[in-house]
């Protein structure tokens, strides 16, 4: 038997990265990491209801933004409230798209790294 642990997005300015994850999804750090030589860093966050963590990984030698290919796979959250959810996503101007006939949207990172959000059913 197998249970989620975490999912790991590589990152270019953790600030900035961090400051994005807690104001558009609410996620906080539970937990860093640095190695000894600090040639990285790793951020976990949880969003405080269940065990599942967002690993976003700093490497100190990959100042450049990384290369998402046709940016095709996503991570998904569920929005408590769908409606206050999207009006904060648009006013942080995240939006990068919308599909309102199957009810969801999507929102992107500062890494551009897609998050699809969904109403709870």
């Amino acid at each position: 038997m197998f249970a989620f642990n975490h999912c790991n997005l590589n990152i270019t300015d953790p600030e900035r990265s961090l400051a994005f994850y807690r104001e558009a999804l609410g996620l906080e750090v539970v937990r860093e990491k640095e190695s000894g030589d600090h040639s990285f860093k790793l951020f976990f966050l949880g969003d405080g209801h269940t065990d599942f963590r967002l690993e976003l990984t700093w490497l100190r030698d990959h100042p450049q933004p990384y290369n998402l290919g046709e940016n095709e796979s996503h991570l998904c959250l569920t929005a408590e409230d769908f409606e206050q959810a999207h009006a904060r996503h648009q006013r942080m101007g995240c939006i990068c798209y919308e599909n309102p006939g199957m009810g969801v949207y999507f929102i992107h990172d500062p890494d551009d790294y897609w998050i699809e959000i969904v109403p709870k059913k």
